[in-house]
């Protein structure tokens, strides 16, 4: 957290006072007004506010040029870089669109097990020449306090578990989840089903947590009880591609669902191929719902029910919030949630069973 620093009039306003009042170490507020070293834009603009508020007073020839000509480097950090099954794969691409036509060049870096583990950057991330820092598939909450901690200016793409009661200064711009979960639980008990499982570790992350929250609301409600026994919520680490894993999963519960839940589209689409595995028909014998619309969600057979994220449009939105947090620092952190939508196929009956 930030110090606020109050500076009595008549009392001398130092580099030291600068640097607690922007949360920074004395040596990057040096860099900024003795011209030594490279300083982020959007730092070098939040220091020279600053002293601007606080009086700090420079003689007119050591004042220093801030530019306001956009460019550099935006860099885009990832536990897991988004590949097939994932909705990231077009949210790159169009983020990155966004940010080359604002003069900036994006910078991919892919954080090893070990770097997040020690809590390391890599080591060829060198924060002095970033712009502006983009974070997805980033779920580790010491990590994202340590990119946070870095002073530039940063946006999250979903977010750790629980995130919501922690006051990270960053913005966020995610998915919505809760009401499409709870849209997609609504047409399954209106279908006939009554005992519904959910799949996915819900404390992987942000996203998977808030569908497990519209998952419980739905049943809540309808009346009806949750009974995890029905669910599969290993660790995200778990051979949830193993088609003979999950049917041991399955083959463990009390009763048979009459419908899944599942956190995403991977999961969704790997539990249908073992419930096929197993010699049971989805949508008759089990209904079963997805997350991301992504576009194996249309191929596989049947065609899956899912939630359509709207990728392009949360790159956009990410881009724009961070290039508006270069401009101006100052902004109030935001978090964005961009509307879903579910979209009904196959792997759901279309109408209640008699």
């Amino acid at each position: 957290m930030r110090k606020v620093v109050c500076i009595m009039a008549n009392k001398r306003v130092t580099m030291q006072d600068i640097a607690d009042a922007c949360g920074l170490s004395r040596n990057t507020v040096s860099k900024v007004f003795n011209g030594r070293g490279a300083v982020p834009p959007a730092t070098r603009a939040m220091i020279m506010q600053k002293a601007s508020e606080l009086g700090y007073g420079l003689p007119a020839v050591e004042k220093p040029v801030v530019s306001q000509q956009a460019g550099g480097s935006i860099a885009l950090l990832t536990n897991n870089m988004p590949m097939d099954y994932h909705f990231g794969t077009y949210f790159v691409t169009t983020f990155t669109d966004q940010i080359c036509r604002a003069g900036y060049t994006l910078k991919m870096f892919e954080i090893s097990v070990d770097e997040l583990q020690k809590k390391q950057l890599p080591p060829h991330f060198i924060p002095d020449q970033m712009a502006g820092i983009v974070a997805i598939e980033m779920f580790d909450t010491d990590y994202l306090a340590m990119i946070c901690n870095l002073g530039l200016p940063t946006v999250m793409i979903d977010s750790p578990v629980h995130s919501l009661i922690h006051l990270y200064p960053c913005d966020f711009v995610s998915m919505e989840n809760v009401a499409s979960i709870n849209a997609l639980m609504k047409q399954l008990i209106a279908l006939g089903a009554r005992r519904i499982g959910f799949v996915g570790d819900k404390e992987h992350c942000g996203s998977f947590y808030e569908r497990w929250f519209g998952y419980r609301l739905g049943l809540e409600q309808a009346g009806l009880e949750l009974d995890e026994r029905l669910c599969i919520l290993a660790p995200d680490a778990s051979p949830y591609n193993d088609p003979d894993w999950l049917i041991a999963q399955i083959n463990r519960m009390p009763e048979l669902p009459d419908a899944f839940v599942c956190a995403n589209d991977y999961l969704a689409i790997h539990l249908m191929n073992a419930i096929k595995k197993k010699g049971m028909s989805v949508p008759d014998d089990i209904m079963i719902t997805g997350f991301d619309g992504t576009s194996q969600s249309a191929l596989v057979e049947p065609a899956l029910t899912t939630v359509k994220i709207p990728s392009i449009e949360i790159g956009r939105m990410a881009a724009d919030t961070l290039l508006a947090r270069i401009r101006n620092p100052a902004l109030p952190y935001s978090w964005t949630h961009i509307r879903t939508n579910p979209i009904w196929r196959g792997s759901t009956r279309q109408e209640k069973t008699k």
